[in-house]
């Protein structure tokens, strides 16, 4: 026997490696199962320019056996094997991969993809076995050889018996502690889906011997049969041509791999050749996940490299505002970490990351425009993240966003683009008009939109908490500004009314300074105005807090608590602006009581709260009992 030690760094490596390097135990299966896929390509390869080795593709697997009794899990393969000195080489030296060896030695080559590059994945079986042994065949050599090891101590290789090329390695898994139950990965259920979920599609079978139960011929009587399976796909559905696959192909994947009940609203395929050579297939769900908006909702996309799964979650392959996709991406150039468990952030990423967004962003812009039932169907689902996407990061993403982006038209009585309101637009309209409520219903009650309904402006109903917001980072369409139908600088009279309601507000001044008085400080100013039709009185806002505004941000659970700057506005022409003049002339008393009550309506009808109900009530009563 040939009794050898690890370098001193490669102690240290492989405890590191161990304990450290990989954060998920049954990666172990992953790694050993990419490194027979690697050395069968090995052979595959060398088999198309040396006519001495003659293989049948059809021949080559990988196949994994189990013995619960005696606690082994093997891995066996056909691939090129090993010889003495490889398996010293390649197994003894952590770190030293023949698999990065074989890349870079062929690196000109067209169709050369390994998966394995760094040598270290071998040793994640340490991390479940306290025994490891090889069993290896090289295509080069007539005699086996097998390599064993317990770990850091050290290994050993000697000659075996071993009539088959290529490689068999054989764990004796640990003893349950615990902290951690190894006897798992002695059991074929564990073994199957810790195969389908990594090694999906290696492109050749992973057999495994499976007890069944099949009814007996001739009779109602079952018996348990064991039969060898093949328990891996191969095949990845995202590398057949998209033209021989059916919708069904498409949405049965989806529904078994992401866990969804109902069909996807919409299938993204594509595959990209170039500076980095992927294939995506992605998936916009037909509904919004009932997590969606908590902090237990993962976003991102899975990650493959050549077939392999990486990552089950990466959120660097998407933006926030298209968290909502699912799916997948596949390349063979992609920079991995040691551990294979975590991508390096580099170019590759970033760009395949950017090419994702225009895709996804392309193909709803096509949505929105050739199926608008399905797009609008889409919004109401998803909308909301477009719009947080427009306005977090100071808006530094609207551009990409705002004509994806929809809003409820009074005129329309549906959702509308931006483009489409601008297009309608009259000659002379400057400003894209809108106005924020709880509901469309509210929102078309309110007294500030009577007026730009009846003159013909269409108006943007907004009500959903962030729209205003949305609306204050565009700051504007098509170089038409965004004007809110209840804010004080609404401009609709003609120069002629504006310079008679000038002066009816200098001339009633000493009467709105006496009712401000009444109401302290709840509002900056009180005054006529020709913004309301039928309706008394209402309250607009000042500045860049609007009363909806208000309402949004005083709900947030913070203690900071914001107040808008609202106006008390009179319709100058209702009877009630007569009789506020009166009052103030008559009966001083009798008009603070009447300013009350105005204040009042008009937060009401705002959807604000009022401080002093009971007083309201009561004044309400005194003057209905006269």
């Amino acid at each position: 026997m040939n009794n050898k030690q690890f370098k001193a760094e490669s102690k240290r490596l492989l405890d590191l490696m161990i304990n450290s390097i990989y954060t998920n135990k049954e990666i172990f299966l992953r790694e050993l199962i990419s490194n027979s896929s690697d050395a069968i390509d090995k052979l595959y390869y060398r088999s198309l320019t040396d006519k001495n080795i003659k293989i049948n593709r059809k021949d080559l697997k990988i196949r994994i056996d189990i013995d619960k009794d005696a606690r082994i899990l093997s891995i066996s393969d056909n691939g090129c094997g090993m010889s003495e000195e490889e398996l010293d080489k390649n197994l003894g030296t952590i770190a030293k991969s023949g698999s990065l060896a074989f890349k870079e030695e062929n690196e000109k080559k067209e169709n050369i993809d390994i998966i394995g590059q760094f040598g270290v994945g071998f040793y994640s079986a340490f991390m479940v076995s306290d025994l490891v042994k090889v069993e290896s065949k090289s295509i080069d050599s007539k005699e086996a050889y097998c390599w064993t090891s317990k770990g850091v101590e050290g290994y050993s290789i000697e000659p075996c018996n071993k009539e088959d090329v290529g490689t068999k390695i054989t764990l004796h898994i640990k003893e349950d502690t615990q902290d951690e139950e190894y006897s798992k990965y002695l059991n074929d259920y564990t073994i199957q889906e810790i195969i389908k979920k990594y090694s999906d599609y290696i492109r050749y079978p992973i057999e495994m011997e499976l007890e069944t139960s099949k009814k007996k011929e001739g009779t109602d009587e079952y018996e348990n049969i064991k039969e060898i399976k093949t328990i891996n796909s191969m095949t990845p559905i995202w590398k057949k041509d998209k033209k021989k696959i059916k919708e069904e192909e498409y949405n049965g994947f989806y529904t078994d791999k992401f866990y969804d009940y109902e069909k996807p609203l919409k299938v993204i395929h594509t595959a990209v050749e170039g500076q980095y050579k992927y294939n995506a297939l992605l998936y916009i769900p037909a509904h919004l996940p009932y997590d969606y908006y908590t902090k237990d909702y993962k976003m991102g996309l899975q990650l493959y490299a050549s077939g392999v799964l990486i990552m089950d979650k990466c959120e660097d392959l998407l933006p926030d505002y298209f968290g909502f996709v699912k799916g997948l991406v596949d390349s063979e150039d992609l920079s991995l970490n040691i551990s294979r468990e975590m991508l390096q952030h580099d170019r590759q990423l970033k760009v395949i990351a950017k090419n994702l967004e225009n895709k996804i962003k392309s193909e709803l812009e096509n949505l929105l425009l050739n199926d608008r039932q399905k797009y609008e169907e889409f919004f109401k689902n998803f909308g909301l993240q477009l719009k947080f996407g427009t306005y977090n990061d100071y808006g530094v993403n609207k551009d990409k966003l705002k004509d994806l982006l929809l809003f409820y038209s009074s005129t329309q009585k549906g959702l509308v683009t931006l483009k489409e309101y601008v297009s309608r637009m009259k000659e002379d309209q400057k400003t894209i008009y809108y106005a924020a409520g709880e509901t469309i219903d509210k929102i078309d009650l309110l007294p500030q939109v009577e007026l730009l309904k009846d003159k013909g402006y269409e108006i943007l109903y907004l009500t959903d908490n962030v729209d205003e917001f949305v609306l204050q980072v565009l700051m504007n369409y098509d170089e038409k500004s965004f004007q809110n139908a209840c804010a004080d600088n609404l401009d609709l009279d003609t120069k002629e009314e504006k310079e008679k309601l000038k002066k009816e507000n200098e001339d009633n001044k000493e009467m709105f300074d006496f009712m401000k008085e009444v109401i302290k400080d709840e509002v900056q100013d009180i005054r006529f105005t020709h913004r309301l039709k039928n309706h008394p009185v209402c309250l607009t806002s000042e500045g860049n807090i609007s009363v909806e505004m208000e309402k949004v941000l005083n709900s947030m659970p913070t203690d900071r608590q914001v107040k808008a700057k609202t106006i008390l506005e009179i319709n100058e022409k209702h009877d009630i602006a007569k009789k506020i003049k009166d009052l103030y002339k008559e009966d001083k008393e009798k008009l603070k009581k009447y300013t009350k009550i105005l204040y009042s309506q008009a937060r009401l009808i705002e959807g604000l709260n009022i401080e002093n109900p009971t007083e309201i009530s009561n004044l309400i009563c005194e003057f209905m009992s006269k």
